[in-house]
């Protein structure tokens, strides 16, 4: 039973006419009835009664009209929710960033994203890197931002770089004003919030330290973005965070570290053999927007 068939069949059973119907489906009327007669053949039942020119509906095509209408119906709503999706009326994107992009650069992105396409829902795991490369070799999301290089090789993502973005330290109001810039030198001894383990800022921070030929002291440790900016205003150290975070944080003295400073390198990630959906790619083109007029962060070259 093809859909061509049932379509046919509707236009004569509502038309009882072969050469009107043919008419508004835009066939020949011996194509139509060709068809017609291979439906009648197929389900071993004739569907109209042709007597002396009249046609009419037996029992079988009385049966079969109200599904047949029905199949039709739901093939249409098929259609068009199929265009709702290519033409990204409705749908959803599931994006991994680390608590720092969520923190900095995603609002504004999402807030435009979302005045472009406000069908579309959005769903944000805020996670480390490693943990976001995982989840993206599972299926668990669409596309992810993550700090470059990644934790290991992953042959099966395609990264493309998104924009190099300076980290400043980032202390009390109330604190004393530090040198400015800050060296890294310069947080030998000096109390430091740190993120937990896992987080990317950690890692970097730590490893610029130990570059410098110390190991830095935490006194407080193991919180996530919000937090680590909470006890910076209580006066419980000072922290290492990306400039976009620091740009939202009025209430916090922010101080440029001396060249050759800290950057990180962000990059879209998915999954190399399953192509993003639409919303997804959509969302992508509004990342590269955000990242090229990214400012003081500056795009990746």
């Amino acid at each position: 039973m093809q859909f061509q068939q049932l379509l046919y069949f509707v236009a004569v059973a509502e038309t009882r006419h072969f050469t009107r119907a043919a008419e508004r489906v835009h066939v020949s009327q011996p194509s139509l009835s060709q068809q017609i007669r291979a439906l009648e053949k197929e389900l071993g039942a004739e569907l109209f009664s042709r007597a002396r020119g009249n046609v009419a509906l037996t029992d079988a095509g009385e049966a079969l009209l109200p599904l047949a209408r029905r199949i039709l119906a739901d093939t249409e709503t098929a259609r068009v929710e199929v265009q709702e999706l290519v033409q990204l009326r409705r749908g959803r994107v599931r994006l991994g960033a680390p608590p720092s992009l969520c923190t900095g650069l995603l609002p504004d992105v999402l807030r435009a994203f979302h005045d472009l396409h406000p069908g579309i829902e959005l769903l944000i795991e805020e996670s480390g890197s490693h943990d976001l490369v995982r989840e993206l070799a599972r299926g668990a999301l669409d596309l992810a931002l993550v700090v470059m290089p990644l934790p290991a090789a992953s042959p099966a993502l395609t990264t493309v770089e998104l924009l190099h973005e300076d980290l400043v330290v980032v202390s009390s109001a109330a604190a004393p004003a530090p040198r400015r810039p800050v060296r890294i030198a310069d947080l030998e001894g000096e109390p430091l919030v740190m993120f937990r383990h896992g987080y990317d800022l950690r890692e970097l921070t730590v490893a610029a330290c130990r570059a410098e030929g110390f190991e830095p002291s935490f006194t407080v440790e193991g919180g996530e973005m919000d937090a680590v900016l909470g006890f910076v205003r209580a006066g419980l150290g000072v922290a290492v965070v990306p400039s976009m975070v620091a740009a939202r944080a009025r209430d916090l003295r922010v101080t440029a570290l001396a060249r050759p400073g800290l950057r990180r390198t962000i990059a879209i990630a998915h999954r190399s053999d399953v192509a993003p959906p639409r919303a997804a790619r959509e969302l992508q083109r509004v990342l590269f927007s955000a990242g090229t007029a990214g400012g003081a962060t500056g795009p990746a070259a």
